[in-house]
């Protein structure tokens, strides 16, 4: 099934790329908020990651990386990118996806900047898609320092993000919840 590009996608192709972008976004929100819940709910349990230093099971995987990210890291942020779609069958997908993960240090003094690529295997059962397995190709990386101005001029009165539950994020997106009250000015 591998298709042109450009070529226009069926319906039901559509729908498996909206699928798809969504998980790889769901994986990002995962890594970002270190919930280890929602990065297991995007893999099959028989999933598999290689993730360099860490080949193997991606449910083990998922409780393993929140402890590492949240003992070195304050907050990540993984940007996904430029996806390119190859449709092996109706049930099966293979992505390449560029990824741009900042990494802002515990003391706040440095950020690692990871350039690189994801190159993803999806399979569909019934109509649900999820991750079958993940490789992180490594295209460069560098640290930088940071001059941190979050609490700095008009910056200081912006919400904070956190990589925890207590971000705003997580009282947003819960359904039935009303909006958080804007602050009295």
């Amino acid at each position: 099934m591998i298709s042109l590009p450009g070529q226009v996608p069926s319906a039901a192709n559509m729908g498996a790329r909206l699928a798809i972008v969504e998980l790889l976004n769901c994986h990002s929100r995962a890594l970002d908020r270190l919930d280890a819940s929602l990065m297991k709910a995007v893999y099959w349990p028989s999933a598999t990651v290689d993730y360099g230093g860490f080949k193997g099971e991606a449910h083990v995987f998922a409780d393993l990386v929140m402890d590492a990210l949240a003992g070195q890291y304050q907050l990540t942020q993984h940007r996904v990118t430029n996806t390119v779609f190859e449709f092996l069958s109706d049930q099966q997908a293979a992505t390449e996806s560029l990824v741009f993960a900042k990494h802002l240090l515990l003391d706040g003094s440095s950020e690692m900047v990871f350039s690189g690529r994801y190159l993803d295997r999806f399979e569909c059962e019934g109509s649900n898609w999820k991750f079958k397995f993940r490789r992180v190709v490594m295209d460069w990386s560098r640290r930088r320092d940071v001059v941190d101005e979050r609490a700095e001029g008009s910056f200081a009165a912006l919400t904070k993000g956190l990589n925890n539950q207590q971000d705003a994020s997580w009282h947003h997106l819960a359904s039935g919840l009303v909006p958080l009250p804007l602050p009295a000015r």
